[in-house]
C-alpha cells in the first residue's frame, strides 16, 4: 500500500521537472499528481484544476488565513503557490502516493512535514546558461521574467545543497528518466 507517501519533484525552471514528473506518472498508476495552488494567471494553454488551481492574491490570502495550506509560499511579491491539505486528503483516501511537483523551498517544507514518508528529489540543469537555453527555447516568458527565473535558479541551486535526499542531474534525459524510475521504485518498495 502507497498511501500516505509523497514523493517530491523540485527543480529550477527549465531543469525538466515536469519531463521527468509525466514519465513517472506515466508509469506508475498507484501515484497521484498533487495539483498546486496559486495566485499568478494561468501561462499559455494552462487551465484550472490541471496544471494549478488559479487564484485571486486576495482569494489565496483567504485561505491562508483559514488554514486550507499543508505549505505555501510567496515566491515573488503577491504571487503564492502553496499546496492545499484538500488535494493531500483526496489522494490519500484513494490509497495512491502523491507526486508533488513544487518549487525548491516547498519542496524543502513538504519533506519537512512528512519525514521519512516523504522522498525529496532535487532535479538539476548540468549549469546555469542551459536552464538559460530551455527557458527562452520555450517562448513563454519575456526576457525580464527569463532572467529573473535565471537568477533565482542559481539561488535555488545553492539553497537545495544537502536539503533533499536525492539530486538528479539532468544533463542526459533518457539517463535521467531511467535515474528517477529506479530512486521511486526504489522507494516505493519500501
Amino acid at each position: 500500500m502507497n498511501g500516505n507517501k509523497v514523493i517530491i519533484f523540485s527543480a529550477p525552471s527549465g531543469a525538466g521537472k515536469s519531463t521527468i514528473v509525466n514519465h513517472i506518472l506515466k508509469n506508475h498508476p498507484e501515484l497521484e499528481f498533487s495539483v498546486s495552488a496559486t495566485s499568478r494567471p494561468p501561462r499559455g494553454n494552462e487551465r484550472n484544476g490541471v496544471e494549478y488551481y488559479f487564484f485571486s492574491a486576495d482569494e489565496f490570502r483567504r485561505m491562508i488565513e483559514e488554514d486550507r495550506f499543508v505549505e505555501y509560499e510567496e515566491v515573488y511579491a503577491g504571487s503564492f503557490y502553496g499546496t492545499l491539505k484538500s488535494e493531500v486528503d483526496r489522494i490519500w483516501a484513494k490509497g495512491h502516493a502523491i507526486v508533488f511537483d513544487i518549487d525548491v523551498c516547498g519542496g524543502v517544507n513538504v519533506k519537512r512535514i512528512f519525514g521519512d514518508k516523504a522522498l525529496s528529489v532535487f532535479i538539476q540543469a548540468p549549469s546555469v546558461e542551459v536552464l538559460r537555453e530551455r527557458l527562452v527555447g520555450r517562448g513563454t516568458d519575456t526576457p525580464e521574467a527569463i532572467e529573473r527565473r535565471v537568477a533565482k535558479a542559481a539561488s535555488e541551486m545553492e539553497f537545495a545543497t544537502g536539503k533533499f535526499d536525492y539530486v538528479l542531474v539532468n544533463d542526459d534525459l533518457p539517463t535521467a528518466l531511467a535515474e528517477a524510475e529506479k530512486v521511486v521504485s526504489d522507494f516505493l518498495a519500501k
